[in-house]
């Protein structure tokens, strides 16, 4: 009798084979076995030691197969002893150990609580997709979203200090620490624990309008105090819109002194703006401040632009400068804050625009593709997708609040969309994958390309796509050229007691073939095949 040991449906790994018969011992090591069928060939069988074995299968079900095994072995000089027998293949499920502690209830012993005091979940969706990337997400037992974080259960401590790591060097985030006793055993001294971990991300965001404190904006290179969040790293990138120059904002500046955008990328907070025209700006470098490298200093240019909603109401025109002026032409679409009917947070700031002393529009970023021209099917014409986590819903005892929720988190996410399309810096490090529309485009015509030159940097190309791998495909012209000839070495490779048998000939061994070991009857011991006389030749009859 053949038994599978251990055959885990969730993982589809068995743990151990284990054949006993007789004087014979087979132990066969890990297999990775399809749940949608059982396979079992010769060539699978990974023995203790050497050994010529002959398989003939002779039934076949989805949970059991029957194989006529047929063992030679060479015990002395020219004696072999053959065995054939009958063995069952049993498959039996059951869960290992990983998946019992996902499914068991309580099973987690530490927890990584992640929030960000915001009103959306663009710094998540982004957070997500890095996780993907990097697969920091093996080894939790499951995850649960919220409406301001994720929630991350582990099996133990050290899973959950790793994750945190991963996230210390994505995002600016700081950590509170505790645990709860859950039972201790006095005479071991040996207590058990249940951590929480609370990690809290810094409530800046991608695109979001900054009015820096006097001494945070000499400490970075004397940078104007109204800046936009480039990107959010470990470190968050800021630049000045008016002039170009960046800097940096540590981590641990951050939350000596937390303080809060004055307007956040939020869909309600943007105006849509039509480019007019453009014309390039050169700056005189003021020593004070830090140097603008060449390469940012030719992307400045003054903008005339006019609202998206004004066009055919009236003539009302604005002209500013902006760092995303190399990417504009006239007639694009852009994003932006107007500052003119904006409400500001920080009284300072507040008063400067009251007096004129602020610009009057901040371009954020450009719009491409339909989303510019304001095509309702926009999303999905987009030439690419993500991919996304196997998340449970932790709030579904409130399902008043959940059509609402659904809503925010399709607008959230078309926003994120719209950010990756618009910042190539971003795109690469993530994980981007060509998307149905292309895969159609593929298909069909596309010779025909656009070959003029274009300034625009940031815009996305096929370049950047990775192929989904989908299992259901069907296999290309070149990858059936490939089975073909993966089928002939497999043929090769059952031909191999053929290729024996040859050489046990030349030897002038007895050699018992696939086909004769069908009508060898089962025996319970081990007997020795006559007219063996291996090593003849080699014999020295003085001896």
């Amino acid at each position: 009798m053949y038994r599978l040991r251990s055959y885990c449906v969730g993982t589809q790994r068995v743990a151990e084979w284990h054949l006993e018969q007789s004087n014979v011992v087979l132990t066969f090591h890990y297999l990775l076995i399809p749940h949608s069928s059982v396979s079992l060939h010769s060539s699978c069988f990974a023995f203790s030691y050497h050994a010529t074995t002959l398989t003939t299968t002779i039934t076949t079900k989805t949970h059991a197969s029957q194989i006529r095994l047929t063992i030679q072995r060479e015990v002395v000089t020219g004696t072999i002893l053959q065995q054939s027998f009958i063995v069952t293949f049993i498959v039996r499920n059951q869960q290992c150990v990983e998946c019992q502690a996902a499914f068991r209830q309580g099973s987690w012993k530490s927890l990584v609580q992640v929030r960000q005091r915001v009103g959306h979940k663009r710094t998540f969706l982004y957070l997500e997709q890095l996780i993907l990337k990097h697969g920091a997400h093996r080894g939790c037992l499951s995850i649960e979203t919220f409406k301001d974080g994720m929630d991350f259960y582990f099996p133990d401590k050290g899973k959950a200090n790793r994750f945190i790591s991963f996230l210390e060097d994505v995002v600016p985030m700081k950590v509170k620490s505790s645990k709860k006793l859950i039972g201790t055993d006095d005479k071991s001294n040996v207590s058990n624990y249940k951590y929480t971990n609370l990690v809290e991300i810094c409530s800046l965001c991608k695109d979001d309008l900054l009015f820096l404190p006097k001494k945070l904006a000499r400490s970075i290179g004397n940078i104007n105090r109204l800046v936009l969040v480039k990107n959010v790293s470990n470190v968050i990138n800021v630049i000045d819109p008016l002039t170009g120059q960046t800097g940096n904002i540590e981590s641990d500046a951050y939350w000596r002194d937390p303080f809060r955008p004055v307007i956040t990328a939020a869909r309600t907070r943007l105006t849509r703006y039509v480019i007019l025209g453009k014309d390039p700006v050169f700056l005189e470098r003021n020593m004070s401040k830090k140097a603008v490298g060449k390469k940012q200093r030719s992307k400045l240019a003054s903008i005339t632009a006019a609202r998206e909603s004004d066009l055919g109401a009236n003539d009302s025109q604005m002209e500013e400068h902006s760092h995303l002026g190399y990417l504009m032409k006239s007639g694009d679409v852009c994003m932006g804050y107007d500052l003119t009917e904006a409400q500001m947070v920080d009284d300072e700031a507040e008063e400067l625009r009251t007096s004129g002393k602020l610009p009057d529009f901040v371009f954020v970023r450009k719009l491409y593709g339909g989303v510019a021209t304001g095509e309702s099917d926009a999303a999905k014409k987009r030439m690419f997708k993500l991919k996304r986590l196997d998340v449970k819903d932790g709030e579904e005892d409130k399902p008043r609040k959940k059509k609402k929720d659904a809503e925010m988190e399709n607008v959230d996410e078309e926003d994120f969309m719209q950010e990756l399309e618009a910042d190539k810096e971003m795109r690469t490090r993530v994980n981007i994958y060509k998307s149905d529309v292309v895969a159609k485009r593929d298909d069909g015509d596309s010779g025909e390309e656009d070959d003029e030159e274009d300034e625009d940097d940031q815009k996305i190309t096929l370049d950047e796509l990775l192929d989904n791998l989908v299992l259901d495909s069907k296999p290309d012209a070149a990858d059936d050229v490939l089975g073909e000839e993966a089928g002939e070495e497999q043929q090769q490779q059952l031909q191999f007691t053929g290729v024996e048998g040859e050489r046990a000939a030349l030897d002038n061994i007895a050699y018992v073939g696939r086909d004769e070991a069908i009508n060898v009857n089962a025996k319970d011991t081990a007997v020795p095949v006559a007219g063996n006389v291996w090593g003849k030749d080699f014999l020295d009859p003085d001896l």
